[in-house]
């Protein structure tokens, strides 16, 4: 059987045709893969729980009598020692749970604190 002579331009042209689209739709189109979906659905997720507990932190906070002393010693601190010393005073660890959130303390510490 002989195939026609248009048969290799076809498939030739075919074959780029899904090369480029790929190409186009990943970098320009807005596809994703599954996992990097997946990552981005647990970001938003995780980003979404802290926001909801962000005024139960800030409540822990205001209820607590030595506020105004210990948020002047979080803002005297070095940068990158505040969140370890808001998660010390256990305004962070929500109720039921065993240990701080560090994400939630960094929320908190920003809120607490009026930084953006």
């Amino acid at each position: 059987m002989k195939t026609p002579v248009w048969t290799k331009p076809v498939a030739t042209g075919a074959v780029i045709g899904a090369i480029a689209t790929a190409i186009i739709g990943f970098s320009w189109g807005g596809w994703v893969t599954s996992s990097s979906a997946g990552k981005m659905a647990a970001s938003q997720s995780r980003a979404e729980v802290v926001s909801a507990l962000l005024p139960v932190c800030v409540a822990n906070a205001q209820a607590d009598p030595a506020v105004e002393a210990t948020l002047a010693a979080i803002r005297k601190a070095d940068s990158y020692a505040r969140d370890d010393m808001l998660m010390k005073t256990g305004w962070a660890t929500m109720p039921g749970a065993e240990r701080p959130d560090r994400q939630l303390a960094t929320a908190c510490r920003r809120s607490l604190l009026d930084e953006s």
